[in-house]
């Protein structure tokens, strides 16, 4: 048993023992239906032995017809009793669901209760209708399997030992070394059955966390180790298969040993039993013992326990242990506590001077697609500073491109406050958005007009000598000649993707508005042309906001925004690498 399994049994312990103490006029009719039960077990293989030694060996075949009609009758007794258990079982499994059902729901209403701990309890459903249907299911298998091999082995070994002695010197051995091998394997199998589930789970993890940041991936150069880290754990997973084989090999010699060694033991001492007066009726109801009613129950004691055991111990924590710490989500976690004599939470955190007003402010910023949606961003708190650079990363589909949309105004938030340069943007004329911020998208628009008006377009009065030293910066050169100069007709078809963006890029380092936006802008551009190109941008003396898309990206810029899907974090490259698993993960740098 593994240490969690031992901590979950003392946890459950006290409970269980309330809950059978509260139950004892059922438990003790329960037990006098499986006493009915060990009687007719008892019966059959009694029966069988003296209608052969009494009736068919000694002439009498009235009498051992009559003998064997006993034995039918306790054969056909036995839907009798099965029905007296299921009818007493039900006085045990109910109210045990009954309460499983009452505490999910106090736990759920607690969580959302004032001064709970609050948050989205999403395990409700499942404990309220599946894991309280495994509970009840489970434990109902094993009160049936438990209470059929304990008295169904009483009333055996009782009618072997009236039969003779000598025939428990034979079967028990056999039966003690199975069932022994059998209980030797359930800790180590319990604990492999958990190594093969959590390096499952870590492998499917992975797999769809990769196939979800293709992109990513590719963009940040970290392909090959993403690639390492999926070969390892492929390996632990087949370790872990291997180990739980190499166990259930042990359990099925285990059900060998206990369901089949007695009766060939059996057999092998059929002349050693015969020498010390055991009769041929009493070896047939050695065998009926074995074969009607100590072997069946022995192996389905076997099956069932190790699965059901585990899985009822499982289900029963989750419903009935300590509440668990609620999972984090996405909140104001850029926002520190603030207390007396500290400046404003985002300036303590980001260290902006709290004199300047902030080029970028989020307050308490919710972004949903809908009414009954996941919030793609939640409460999340940012300030930069005037000048800074800030890189935000995180996987696909994380919120990226939904931030910068915000910060743009071509969003509203759906609770909160988006400021640019001390101004809200939402809601905001196009021309006065236009003075505060540039957006460049990752897919980015050229229009059919010439070169010159193409890369002056957010700033018409910009001199010819600003174009040819703007040019010059971002290496657009060749493609200015190329094209003829730039007073040359641009077809925008006749671009590929990397030029159409080197030619928006320069756009936006023309523009005057204070903050550049840059969403995957420089996607299609090689590692050489994306570094001058943000070089470029970085050295206007403004601010800004790169969605990166490669990790050379990230460790230019001043501070760095992780986004999740869980939480944020925004600090410098150094400090994320302690802080930050997906960050490390991005970097390269597997956690072990």
């Amino acid at each position: 048993m593994t240490s969690a399994e031992a901590g979950a049994l003392r946890r459950l312990a006290p409970p269980a023992r309330r809950f059978l103490a509260h139950r004892k006029g059922v438990l003790v009719r329960l037990a006098l239906w499986s006493l009915a039960e060990s009687g007719q077990a008892f019966l059959v293989g009694h029966a069988v032995a003296r209608s052969v030694d009494e009736g068919f060996l000694a002439g009498d075949p009235r009498r051992g017809l009559l003998w064997l009609g006993v034995a039918l009758v306790a054969v056909l007794s036995g839907a009798r009793v099965v029905r007296g258990v299921f009818a007493q079982l039900t006085g045990v499994t109910e109210p045990l669901r009954d309460g499983l059902v009452r505490r999910a729901v106090d736990r759920s209403m607690a969580r959302a209760a004032p001064g709970g701990p609050g948050g989205t309890d999403r395990a409700a459903v499942s404990r309220l209708t599946n894991q309280v249907e495994i509970a009840r299911d489970s434990f109902a298998g094993l009160v049936l399997t438990l209470r059929s091999f304990v008295f169904t082995a009483a009333g055996a070994l009782l009618g072997l030992l009236s039969l003779h002695p000598a025939l428990l010197v034979v079967v028990l051995p056999p039966l003690a070394a199975g069932l022994a091998l059998f209980l030797v394997t359930l800790r180590p199998m319990a604990a492999a059955q958990r190594r093969a589930l959590a390096a499952d789970e870590a492998l499917g993890d992975h797999a769809a966390g990769a196939r979800a940041a293709l992109r990513d991936l590719a963009a940040c150069g970290i392909g090959p180790g993403v690639e390492r880290r999926g070969a390892d754990l492929v390996a632990d997973a087949a370790a872990a298969a291997r180990t739980l084989a190499g166990w259930a090999a042990v359990r099925t010699a285990a059900l060998g040993v206990a369901g089949h060694l007695p009766v060939l033991a059996l057999l092998v001492a059929v002349e050693w039993l015969r020498g010390r007066g055991v009769s041929v009726g009493a070896l047939l109801g050695a065998f009926t013992y074995l074969v009607q009613s100590l072997l069946p129950a022995l192996h389905t004691l076997m099956t069932a326990l190790g699965a059901a055991g585990s899985r009822l111990l499982v289900v029963l924590d989750r419903i009935l242990g300590p509440e668990p710490e609620p999972e984090p989500e996405l909140g104001p976690v850029l926002k520190p506590e603030s207390g007396p004599g500290t400046a404003s939470a985002p300036a303590a955190a980001f260290a902006v001077d709290t004199a300047v007003v902030p080029a970028v402010e989020l307050r308490a910023v919710t972004l949903s697609y809908g009414v009954r949606a996941e919030p793609v961003l939640d409460a999340l708190d940012l300030c930069v500073a005037p000048g800074e650079h800030l890189a935000v990363v995180g996987p696909s589909g994380i919120g990226k491109s939904t931030l910068t949309r915000l910060v743009a105004g071509t969003l509203a938030p759906s609770r909160g406050e988006v400021r640019v340069a001390g101004r809200v943007v939402t809601g905001r004329p196009a021309a006065e958005l236009a003075a505060l911020r540039v957006l460049v998208p990752q897919d980015a628009y050229v229009f059919s007009g010439t070169v010159g008006d193409n890369l002056a377009y957010l700033r018409t009065d910009t001199r010819r000598a600003e174009l040819d030293a703007a040019v010059g910066v971002f290496g657009l050169g060749p493609l200015v000649e190329r094209l003829g100069g730039l007073d040359a007709t641009v077809r925008p078809a006749e671009l590929s993707p990397g030029e159409r963006q080197l030619v928006a890029l320069v756009r936006a380092y023309l523009s005057p508005a204070p903050l550049l936006l840059l969403d995957e802008a420089t996607c299609h551009l090689d590692p050489a042309s994306e570094a001058r190109a943000e070089e470029a941008l970085a050295g206007r003396s403004k601010t800004l906001v790169v969605v990166a898309h490669r990790l050379s990206s990230a460790v230019r810029a001043d501070r760095i925004l992780v986004l999740d899907g869980l939480g944020a974090q925004c600090a410098t490259h150094a400090e994320l690498l302690g802080r930050s698993p997906l960050y490390r993960d991005l970097t390269g740098h597997w956690n072990s």
